[in-house]
C-alpha cells in the first residue's frame, strides 16, 4: 500500500506540464543575418537592430525600416548598440570597424575608436560607466575616461582576450561583469579594477581539465564561458552560458552551481537573457529555451530559423530573437497547451507505464522496502542463535617412570616421557537480551536511510526521464516537415532518454517496448 501511494503521487505531479505554443512574426522585412536588436526604453515603437549590413532603425513597431549606419570595409556588421541614459539622443554602435557615437539618435555618426588592427577594431560590446566608457573587441577590453576621445588597453588576462559581453547592473551601476575567453570577471567600481570570477579551462577541441595539464600554458585553453546575465530584481544574482552548461551564482559570482538542464537538448548555451520578471530565457545550441516550472521549454518550435544570435524584450511584454533569417517577434504570454492523462496515454501506447518503470528501476537497482525488512527480521532471529565456543588443550607435562627390574640391562630406571594428552570442550551460549535490541540494530538504521535516499533518488531520475521523453516526442510532432535538422536532434533526444531510462531498469525498458511490437 505505501509504494502504490508514492507511484500515484509521484505520477499525478509529472503529467502535469506544459508545451509552449508561440506564434512568431517576421518583423525585419527582409533584413537577414539580425545580430542584436534594442527597443527604445522610452518609444516601445522605435526599434534597433544591427545586421551584417549595418544598423537598422524601426518608427513604426517593424512595419518600416531606415538604414542609419553603413560601415565600410568588407565587414559591415554592426554588433551591438546601448543608449547613453544621461544624455538624451547618445548612442553609441559597437561594429565590426570601431566604436561610432552618435548625439542625434542616428543621424549623424563619428567614428570614436578604431583599434590599430583588425581585431582590435572589431568591437563585440560596449557598456557605459559612472567613469567613462568600457569597450569590449575580440583583442581585449579598452576603456576612455574622456567620452571616447582617448583610450587605454586594460592591463593582464582583460586586455589579451576576446570580449563576448559586457553588463552593468541596473540596481548598482558600478557593478560591471564581463565574459570572456579567458573567464567570468567583476567590478564593484565601474571598471578600475576586475576580479575573476570564474574560470575552466577548456581545449580547442571543447574537452575541459580541472587541473594544469603538463606542458601546457593558460592561453593554450578557453574559458568556456559564452555569455553573462543579470537578474534584473536580485542584484546578487548571476547567470553565467558556458559549453557546460549554465551557471548561477547567488553571491555576485563568488559562488557558482549548476542549473538544471532538464529540457535542453544541449548544454552548449550561447546566450542568456532575463526578463523584468527575472524570467530567464537562454539560447543553446538546439533552439531558444525558456525556464518555467522545473525545466526548460523550447520555444523556438515554428521559428524559421536555424540560427539564432540574440534576444530581447520590450516593456509591452513582446520578445526579439535575432536570426540568421531576420528580426522575429512573439508576445510573452505563450499559449500552453496542458500534458493530461489522455495526452500521456496516447504518447505512451505499447510502452509500459511510470509505475512499471518504477518498479524495474526499484528491482534493479536492489532497493526494495522489504529489503529492510528482511535485514531487521533476520537481525531478531540471530539472537536465537547460541554463540559457539569449542577449546581444545594439550597437555605434555606427564612424565613416566617405567621400571624394569633389572640391574643389568641400561636404561632399566631412567624417567621416560609419557606419551601427549589432549583436552576439549564445547560452551554454548545465548544472549536472549539481543531479541530485543542488538547492535546490528543501528547498523541497519543507518543502510536503511541510505536505501530510502537512493531509491528516492533513483525514483526522481527514472520519473525526470520518462516524462522528459514525452515532452520531447510531443516537441516533435510540434515540428514542420522540412525542418529535418531539428526533427533528427529532437529523435537522438529520444533515443538517449530511452537509453538513459534502460541504464536505471537493466534494459527493461527497451525489452517491453519491443515485446509489444514497438520500435524504441
Amino acid at each position: 500500500m505505501k509504494m502504490g501511494i508514492v507511484f500515484w503521487g509521484l505520477f499525478s505531479i509529472c503529467s502535469i506540464c506544459w508545451c509552449a505554443e508561440v506564434s512568431w512574426q517576421e518583423v525585419s522585412r527582409g533584413i537577414v543575418n539580425v545580430k542584436f536588436v534594442v527597443v527604445d526604453p522610452g518609444n516601445q515603437k522605435v526599434v534597433y537592430l544591427g545586421s551584417d549590413k549595418g544598423l537598422f532603425k524601426s518608427a513604426d513597431g517593424g512595419e518600416t525600416w531606415n538604414n542609419l549606419l553603413q560601415v565600410r570595409g568588407s565587414n559591415r556588421s554592426v554588433n551591438y548598440l546601448v543608449f547613453d541614459k544621461q544624455v538624451k539622443n547618445r548612442i553609441f554602435a559597437a561594429t565590426a570597424a570601431g566604436l561610432y557615437a552618435s548625439s542625434d539618435a542616428g543621424k549623424r555618426w563619428e567614428r570614436i575608436f578604431q583599434g590599430k588592427n583588425y581585431s582590435e577594431g572589431s568591437c563585440t560590446s560596449v557598456a557605459l560607466v559612472s567613469n567613462g566608457i568600457l569597450l569590449g573587441t575580440n583583442s581585449g577590453l579598452f576603456k576612455s575616461n574622456d567620452g571616447g576621445r582617448s583610450w587605454h588597453k586594460e592591463p593582464g588576462k582583460l586586455g589579451e582576450s576576446q570580449i563576448f559581453n559586457i553588463t552593468c547592473s541596473s540596481i548598482e551601476l558600478s557593478q560591471v561583469y564581463i565574459a570572456s575567453t579567458s573567464g567570468a570577471y567583476r567590478s564593484l567600481d565601474s571598471g578600475s579594477s576586475w576580479q575573476r570570477i570564474y574560470f575552466t579551462k577548456t581545449s580547442g577541441q571543447g574537452s575541459d581539465f580541472e587541473d594544469e595539464v603538463e606542458g601546457a600554458q593558460e592561453e593554450d585553453f578557453y574559458s568556456g564561458v559564452k555569455y553573462i546575465a543579470l537578474d534584473p530584481k536580485h542584484i546578487n544574482t548571476v547567470y553565467l552560458a558556458t559549453n557546460r552548461g549554465i551557471y548561477k551564482s547567488s553571491s555576485q559570482g563568488l559562488d557558482w552551481e549548476l542549473f538544471s538542464d532538464n529540457g535542453l537538448l544541449s548544454r552548449d548555451t550561447q546566450f542568456l537573457a532575463l526578463s523584468e520578471k527575472s524570467k530567464v530565457y537562454a539560447i543553446a545550441k538546439s533552439g531558444l529555451f525558456v525556464y518555467q516550472g522545473d525545466r526548460w521549454e523550447e520555444v523556438s518550435l515554428g521559428l524559421p530559423a536555424s540560427i539564432i544570435n540574440f534576444m530581447g524584450f520590450d516593456k509591452e511584454a513582446n520578445l526579439y530573437v535575432c536570426t540568421d533569417k531576420g528580426l522575429f517577434r512573439a508576445a510573452l504570454n505563450f499559449k500552453l497547451m496542458s500534458m493530461s492523462d489522455d495526452i500521456v496515454m496516447e504518447y505512451t501506447k505499447g510502452e509500459p507505464g511510470i509505475e512499471s518503470v518504477q518498479q524495474a528501476a526499484i528491482n534493479y537497482a536492489e532497493v526494495n522496502p522489504e529489503k529492510i525488512a528482511l535485514w531487521r527480521k533476520q537481525a531478531c532471529a540471530k539472537a536465537l542463535l547460541p554463540e559457539v565456543n569449542f577449546g581444545l588443550d594439550r597437555n605434555t607435562t606427564d612424565l613416566w617412570h617405567w621400571e624394569g627390574g633389572s640391574t643389568t640391562k641400561a636404561d632399566d630406571d631412567t624417567l621416560r616421557r609419557g606419551r601427549d594428552s589432549l583436552d576439549w570442550g564445547v560452551v554454548l551460549s545465548w544472549d536472549l537480551g539481543k531479541l530485543i535490541w542488538n547492535d546490528d540494530q543501528t547498523s541497519i538504521d543507518t543502510r536503511s536511510r541510505l536505501t530510502v535516499q537512493l531509491r528516492n533518488d533513483i525514483l526522481d531520475e527514472v520519473v525526470k526521464l520518462y516524462f522528459e521523453r514525452i515532452r520531447v516526442k510531443m516537441e516533435m510532432d510540434s515540428l514542420q516537415i522540412e525542418d529535418r535538422r531539428k526533427r533528427f536532434e529532437k529523435e537522438l533526444r529520444v533515443k538517449e532518454l530511452t537509453a538513459s531510462i534502460d541504464s536505471l531498469t537493466g534494459g527493461y525498458f527497451s525489452k517491453q517496448i519491443n515485446a509489444n511490437g514497438k520500435s524504441v
